[in-house]
C-alpha cells in the first residue's frame, strides 16, 4: 500500500464485477468519485500518476464504469444504457459510503461523466453532498452541430484540402450522429482535436490518451484490453440515445451545490452552450468558473487553479 487508504477492488455492481480504487490519507476526509468520460474512457491510470495532491483534503476514488477497463469482461452489451449505469454509480455511491464511513460522496465528471453525473445527481440527491462538471454537456445534438461547424470552418481557414474532404465525407450531423456512428465521431473529434478544440496542449490522440493507457501500471493487460475494446462498443451502444439528452430541458432542480468548470475555448463539449445551461440551474449553490486558457480539460490544462476552487468550493459543504 502507498497510502494509508489504498484499495484497488473488483466489486459486483447490479451483477457486474467493476474495477475501483481508492486513494487516501485520512479517513476523515471527504471522498470525491471521479466519474469519467467517453462513455467509455476510464481515467484511473491518469488518477494515480496527476492527482494524488488532492489526498491532503480528499479520498479519492476512480471507477471503470460498465463496459470498459476492468469492468468490460462479462458485460452484456444490451446493459450499456444511461439508466443501468446511473444505477450503478448509485450502487457505488452506497458502497463508498458504507466503507468510508460518510453520508454523501462528492462528484467530479469530466464530459460524458458530467451527463452521467448530472443524472446521478437528479436520481440519487440525498448520496451526493456536492458537484462539479468540466467539458460540461448541456444538448448532445446542438453539441455536434457546433463542434463539426467549429472543426469545418478552423479546416477551412487552414486551406486544408484533406481535412475538409474528410469533413464533407462524413457530413454534418444528423439528429446528432454522424454516418457511420462510430467512425464519423473518431474522424471529427480527431479533426476538431488539431485545431484545438480538445486540448490546447496539442498532441494527437495517439501520443494523449493511448501512449499513457499502454505505459500504466495502474493497469493490467487485461485493464488495457477492456479499455481498448470497451472504448468502441460504449459509444457505439450509447452514443444513439445519450445525444438526444438536454439538460435544459430535462434536469433540475438540484437538491446539492452544483458548480460548472469550462474551458472557454472547448468545442468539444461546446462552451458557447454552457452559458444558458448555468443560468438555468436552481439550487442550494452553483457557480459557473470560466477557465481562459483551457479547452474541454482544464483539470489538465491549468491543475493548479483546478484544484484550488475545487478545495475551495467542495471543502466549505460540511454535509458528507
Amino acid at each position: 500500500m502507498k497510502y494509508p487508504i489504498d484499495y484497488k477492488e473488483r466489486i459486483i455492481i447490479n451483477g457486474l464485477k467493476q474495477t475501483i480504487h481508492i486513494w487516501g490519507t485520512k479517513l476523515e476526509n471527504p471522498v470525491v468519485l471521479f466519474l469519467h468520460g467517453g462513455p467509455g474512457i476510464p481515467n484511473r491510470h491518469g488518477m494515480a500518476v496527476a492527482h494524488m495532491d488532492l489526498l491532503d483534503d480528499f479520498t479519492i476514488v476512480a471507477w471503470d464504469q460498465r463496459g470498459t477497463g476492468g469492468s468490460y469482461f462479462g458485460c452484456d452489451p444490451e446493459t450499456l444504457t444511461l439508466e443501468q449505469l446511473v444505477s450503478d454509480c448509485g450502487k457505488l455511491l452506497d458502497y463508498l459510503c458504507l466503507k468510508l464511513h460518510k453520508k454523501k460522496i462528492f462528484l467530479l465528471g469530466g464530459s460524458w461523466g458530467t451527463e452521467l453525473g448530472t443524472f446521478v445527481c437528479q436520481k440519487y440527491p440525498d448520496k451526493v453532498a456536492g458537484y462539479i462538471g468540466y467539458g460540461q454537456v448541456v444538448n448532445g445534438i446542438e453539441n455536434e452541430n457546433v463542434s463539426y461547424a467549429f472543426a469545418l470552418e478552423k479546416a477551412k481557414e487552414a486551406n486544408c484540402a484533406e481535412d475538409i474532404a474528410e469533413l464533407e465525407k462524413i457530413g454534418p450531423p444528423v439528429d446528432g450522429q454522424y454516418k457511420p456512428c462510430f467512425e464519423g465521431l473518431m474522424a471529427q473529434r480527431k479533426i476538431m482535436k488539431k485545431y484545438g478544440g480538445h486540448s490546447t496542449k496539442g498532441g494527437s490522440y495517439f501520443t494523449g490518451t493511448v501512449i499513457p493507457i499502454l505505459k500504466s501500471p495502474e493497469l493490467s493487460i487485461g485493464d488495457k484490453i477492456g479499455t481498448a475494446k470497451g472504448y468502441k462498443l460504449c459509444l457505439s451502444k450509447m452514443w444513439p440515445t445519450i445525444v438526444h439528452y438536454d439538460f435544459i430541458r430535462d434536469c433540475g432542480p438540484f437538491k446539492m451545490p452544483y458548480y460548472i468548470f469550462q474551458g472557454r475555448l472547448d468545442n468539444n463539449t461546446p462552451s458557447s452552450l454552457v452559458q444558458a445551461y448555468y443560468d438555468s440551474i436552481i439550487a442550494p449553490d452553483k457557480d459557473l468558473v470560466w477557465f481562459e486558457n483551457s479547452a474541454h480539460g482544464p483539470l489538465g490544462e491549468e491543475p493548479e487553479k483546478f484544484k484550488r476552487l475545487m478545495r475551495e468550493k467542495f471543502l466549505a459543504i460540511k454535509d458528507f
